[in-house]
């Protein structure tokens, strides 16, 4: 495309707004970042100003938009933390409440209640969900509720709800368009993942108002166009995902059986399952991965609860380390753990066993144990969870694992990838360019608008850093293995 040479990532965080530049090779030319408040009203329940991360996401855009000519940028990607709720009001744009956050718990008794009310099959049948108030049509539920004033405007057609994706989306178009993609309409819990319809009957269950949503659209496609960079010049919004299916677009899993890894401070792996949605029966999540034209690609998604965390305990709570690094230098430091592992359920456990109540727990130490040991088996743990996450998607989805995409913050430690790629079995690919889930936003914009023009081209693009091959053999990865689940047979 003349002229046009670079696409720009939207990357709405929890903690923090960035604007990304990518050039035609997928490589970062420039990045602003800025952190916005967290907001705690409450034991368990976590807030945002809706208008403060609009303000700031336009502040960092403008600033990484004023080091290149405005023509140059051919689209802008929208990636955003998932499940949070905004309600809005349709005739002024300003938020009705503050945006209620993924992570926060005030739908608990909600919850509960819906069960009791047997809504549970129903969810997970057609939302591929399970009822918790992580997602967002409770948190939705709660506002109309609480607020008889917003109820009110809903009735009336003039309280919009939608999650950060779509308040991006209506401020960038100034109130123009209300939308969202599959991807992030599929964590509502209100979304029917096998039609693409928002589904009445949950809808009606709930007590929610049809009007307030917002239109479902492909992840990648032009939703609208944005002059707020420059009066000039119009800069179309052309791709839409929540950033962990950002992430595996990003990292390449265009096939079915691809899977990646995400390790922050737990892990969040996804695996692309084509297209057919595979409902799981061991608490793993169902969801739309992306859609491209007509064509929708699911995914299973697992989480791990501690990851990354159990090395900041090291280094904080127990004072071990002195930082991350030095973590792969112990662990190095010997042969093995010599029978020590380390079960990281500082929050219970997660995905397959969903243990609330688990805790964490260190066994198997001798008089000859020493802190290499602990701090290799707790690297190791990351690995060990990680693969019972990976279990059940291969068994459930009928399909074996290609390799495993790595990335996130602890991808650097060698060690643990290394590890990783021996207990699997199978190849650990890490990639040169770490900010996957903005390259994922990226590549689905510059797709709508032939900026870049096919599946094919973007896997050219994939730079890779390293990629691990299992060094030990099938005995050495099932007697590990089968220590780590004796141990977890404790917490069970």
């Amino acid at each position: 495309m003349s002229g046009h040479q670079y696409i720009m990532a939207l990357d709405q965080g929890t903690t923090s707004c960035r604007a990304i530049l990518f050039d035609h090779e997928g490589a970062v030319i420039h990045v602003a970042q800025q952190e916005f408040q967290q907001i705690f009203p409450q034991s368990g329940w976590v807030e945002h100003d809706a208008e403060e991360i609009w303000r700031v996401q336009l502040q960092v855009m403008k600033q990484v938009a004023a080091q290149v000519p405005l023509e140059s940028i051919a689209a802008i990607g929208i990636t955003n933390q998932r499940e949070t709720t905004v309600v809005w009001d349709r005739l002024t744009g300003k938020p009705l409440h503050n945006a209620i956050v993924w992570q926060c718990r005030r739908t608990s008794e909600l919850c509960r209640t819906l069960k009791e009310q047997g809504l549970e099959s129903t969810i997970r049948e057609k939302t591929g969900l399970v009822l918790d108030p992580y997602f967002s049509g409770t948190k939705l539920m709660w506002l109309l509720d609480t607020f008889p004033h917003i109820r009110e405007k809903a009735e009336r057609g003039e309280a919009l709800f939608g999650t950060i994706d779509s308040w991006l989306i209506w401020n960038l178009t100034e109130g123009r368009v209300h939308a969202t993609d599959a991807s992030n309409a599929s964590r509502t819990l209100l979304l029917n993942i096998h039609t693409l319809q928002w589904d009445e009957d949950i809808l009606q269950a709930m007590n929610i108002p049809a009007s307030m949503l917002p239109e479902v659209r492909p992840s990648s496609g032009i939703y609208g166009h944005t002059s707020l960079l420059g009066s000039d010049v119009q800069v179309p919004i052309a791709g839409v995902a929540g950033d962990q299916q950002a992430a595996l677009f990003g990292q390449g899993c265009f096939q079915e059986g691809m899977a990646k890894n995400t390790y922050g401070t737990g892990c969040f792996i996804l695996k692309n399952t084509g297209e057919k949605p595979v409902l799981s029966q061991n608490g793993l999540l169902t969801t739309v991965a992306w859609q491209i034209g007509d064509r929708v690609n699911y995914a299973l998604e697992g989480s791990v609860f501690i990851a990354g965390a159990v090395i900041q305990w090291l280094r904080d709570g127990l004072g071990l380390i002195e930082d991350a690094k030095e973590s792969e230098e112990l662990a190095c430091s010997v042969e093995d753990t010599e029978g020590v592992y380390f079960v990281p359920a500082f929050a219970g456990l997660g995905t397959p066993y969903w243990e609330p109540n688990a805790r964490g727990m260190i066994t198997g130490l001798t008089r000859a144990s020493g802190k290499a040991h602990l701090v290799r088996a707790a690297l190791e743990a990351i690995a060990y969870q990680s693969r019972d996450v990976l279990e059940v998607m291969q068994q459930e989805a009928g399909m074996r694992l290609h390799d495993l995409r790595v990335d996130g913050g602890a991808v650097r430690n060698g060690f643990l990838m290394q590890f990783q790629s021996d207990l699997l079995g199978v190849s650990v690919v890490r990639p040169k360019v770490t900010e996957t889930t903005a390259l994922g936003a990226a590549f689905l914009a510059g797709l709508a608008v032939g900026f870049w023009s096919s599946l094919e081209e973007l896997e050219q693009l994939k730079g890779l850093d390293r990629t691990f091959q299992p060094q030990q053999d099938e005995a050495y990865r099932e007697s590990k293995y089968a220590g780590w689940r004796k141990t977890l047979q404790y917490q069970l």
